[in-house]
């Protein structure tokens, strides 16, 4: 049985995603859940995050062959090997880091040519192995580590490397801004998801028919499925430049556009949903501004900051209530993979 893969992912970059996930894996860590956590995002910032610079230039520079993404699907996608087995760096005791690489962009025309083979009469094993590279190697992943949740890390863009993630991928949280650029994305995000399963399935079908299914009866594909479970919405900041009326016209069209857009739903005119009573958002994310700058220095998430670290006075408090609101965001998480999981 394949262990749960959870992708936060937006069309639309500057939304916050990378430090969500961040924090999310820590809190999650921290109620004992055993997490793998992938940066499949060529920029690795997530990498960066976890691991201060002297070492993610070691991994880099190793001569190991096992120490990131890039090189787990170097040999398999550039026809030199297969895959090779991950090397998990472990963060905490049930968190378990897979690093990214910036080479991991170098990937994204070899994925893209093998996606029509798929769909061939005949010699089909080398493409599927290749479209479904990255389950494979989070399935990997998580039966090294036994975790039980996998969060990827993807980059803003619906190239072939993210097509070939949320094909491995179960559940999909949609991070948003209140702005246009946010909806756009959400617009954008969602026939492309429909697209990718329907397509996926007639791949799964193809190969179901082939040849190659019976030479090959350990080989199994992921399902494809990226369920939505919801969307965060980032909570705005008030300038003068930007006032919260602005706000307000972004974000109360969020709702509805995530209903027709991401679920295929066409909801009624005189039944508009306002975005703080939706039940599809999972969260708004607050900035917690003051608190950022002084995790990024002690390299914590801002919820296991001290008096030592500067977090006194007002902080203190703001720590705490950040430690409630991410624990309250990693239940709500949990709890709506386990509703889905049920609806499958």
């Amino acid at each position: 049985m394949s262990v749960p893969v959870l992708t936060f992912f937006n069309n639309k970059g500057g939304v916050g995603k990378t430090s969500l996930i961040y924090h999310l894996a820590w809190i999650l860590s921290d109620l004992d859940k055993r997490v793998v956590i992938a940066d499949l995002d060529p920029q690795a910032n997530l990498t960066a995050a976890f691991l201060e610079e002297e070492r993610v230039d070691e991994i880099w520079e190793s001569p190991d062959e096992n120490s990131t993404v890039y090189q787990f699907l170097d040999a398999l996608i550039n026809g030199v090997g297969d895959l090779r087995k991950p090397n998990l760096y472990s963060i905490d005791d049930c968190l378990y880091l897979i690093p990214g690489d910036m080479r991991l962009s170098r990937l994204e025309d070899g994925l893209s040519d093998q996606w029509p083979r798929c769909m061939d009469d005949n010699n089909l094993y080398r493409p599927m192995r290749i479209i479904s590279s990255f389950w494979q190697i989070l399935q990997m992943a998580a039966e090294e580590s036994q975790a039980e949740l996998i969060l990827t890390d993807i980059g803003p863009n619906l190239g072939a490397i993210n097509r070939s993630v949320l094909l491995a991928t179960d559940y999909v949280a949609i991070p948003l801004g209140a702005d246009l650029f946010s909806l756009q994305g959400l617009k954008n995000l969602g026939p492309s998801l429909d697209g990718w399963r329907k397509n996926w399935k007639k791949r799964l079908d193809n190969w179901n028919g082939s040849e190659d299914k019976t030479k090959y009866p350990n080989f199994y594909l992921p399902k494809g499925s990226m369920q939505p479970i919801g969307y965060l919405c980032r909570q705005h900041g008030v300038r003068l430049t930007r006032p919260v009326i602005a706000y307000d016209r972004w974000v109360q069209r969020i709702p509805r556009t995530y209903r027709e857009m991401i679920l295929n739903e066409e909801p009624a005119d005189d039944k508009a949903i306002k975005q703080q009573d939706d039940p599809y958002c999972l969260a708004t994310i607050k900035h917690y501004r003051s608190l950022v700058p002084m995790g990024q220095e002690y390299r914590k998430p801002i919820f296991k900051l001290t008096p030592a670290d500067g977090a006194i006075g007002s902080h203190a408090g703001a720590v705490q209530d950040a430690r409630r609101d991410f624990e309250r965001l990693a239940r709500r998480i949990l709890d709506e993979m386990e509703n889905k999981g049920m609806e499958k």
